[in-house]
């Protein structure tokens, strides 16, 4: 057991309350910021701990966002930056999505610098959009590993919601790797960047309309009716809680100083995912899965390699299967 303290941003997301899950069992200490009271009494009582508290961060973007929060915690020793805006439904790509993403990893370093110089270790969430590349420069032949940048420009992140995700992703990531070069602070950093996330939310289900984007992609299959015809989707997939899981790697190694940790389990079909829960839940109105023509679909995937990952992290990735399993299970059960 240990008596680190964690600060966690945006510790109410899906993948945030996995990792603040997982971080109290080890025994940390957590402080998380949330945008809102209401949102961090929510959370609260559903994460039932003593060790877990929050302090409310209402913009990402301003000026000194974490200043105050930081300088009221000078027990946190690690810090991981999970907040970042993830929404295909906004109006105004660069000020909804690229710069909250940018700006809010540039406030929280600088915080960290100028008011948490015993702050030794920053984790930041990014993802694999920022390695792969989509649309126009996906690339069939290509295998991607952790050297990879996605090619897309900051102009073209501007021309739809998906590409401004994609270009959030990359372009907080560099700015977090310029502050470093210039700004020389105390801390080590490291990168999380996952694929596809699947896999249960970390407490009960209070609302299901509302799951997160990448489970979404489960739940569309759940919700398919025995007629539906099941589109043809490939990608790669990891587990949130093996995400999580990284994220405590990524700090407690010194392994995984200044690398990028890229997470992908296996590639999935929404036909794959059809059979699993055809398979495992007998009850289920989802159409039947046709796996004869995955070999073709998942010509749309992409090819990764990320062994140097791997072996930072030194466990199993979850399978497609159980993850797919747990998030129906909790999805039916909600």
């Amino acid at each position: 057991m240990t008596s680190t303290s964690v600060f966690v941003s945006g510790a109410n997301g899906y993948i945030a309350q996995h990792v603040v899950k997982q971080l109290l069992a080890k025994g940390y200490s957590v402080v998380g910021s949330v945008r809102s009271e209401a949102k961090g009494e929510e959370l609260k009582s559903l994460i039932n701990n003593d060790k877990f508290s929050y302090e409310v961060v209402p913009s990402l973007t301003e000026k000194g966002a974490f200043d105050d929060a930081i300088k009221k915690h000078p027990e946190v020793t690690v810090f991981l930056h999970t907040a970042s805006p993830v929404s295909f439904s906004i109006k105004d790509i660069e000020n909804d999505l690229v710069k909250p993403a940018i700006e809010g990893t540039v406030n929280a370093l600088s915080a960290i610098k100028n008011y948490g110089p015993q702050i030794t270790r920053v984790v930041v969430t990014s993802s694999a959009v920022s390695i792969l590349g989509f649309g126009p420069y996906f690339d069939s032949d290509k295998i991607y590993n952790e050297d990879d940048w996605n090619p897309i420009t900051y102009e073209e992140g501007l021309t739809n919601p998906h590409f401004g995700y994609f270009s959030s992703k990359k372009f907080a990531e560099l700015a977090a790797n310029d502050f470093v070069a210039k700004e020389n602070p105390k801390f080590n950093i490291s990168f999380v960047q996952p694929v596809y996330v699947f896999g249960p939310q970390a407490y009960a289900v209070k609302d299901k309309a509302n799951l997160n984007f990448s489970s979404e992609i489960v739940n569309r299959v759940v919700k398919l009716s025995k007629d539906d015809k099941i589109p043809e989707e490939a990608a790669e997939f990891i587990d949130v809680r093996d995400v999580a899981r990284a994220h405590i790697i990524a700090f407690e190694s010194d392994e995984a100083i200044s690398k990028r940790l890229f997470l992908a389990a296996e590639t999935y079909t929404l036909d794959s995912i059809a059979d699993i829960i055809n398979r495992r839940f007998p009850q289920s109105t989802v159409p039947k899965a046709d796996l004869s023509k995955n070999a073709e679909i998942l010509k749309t995937a992409h090819k990764i390699d990320n062994s140097r990952t791997r072996k930072i992290l030194g466990f199993e990735f979850k399978t497609l299967e159980e993850s797919v399993y747990d998030t129906v299970e909790q999805i039916n059960n909600a």
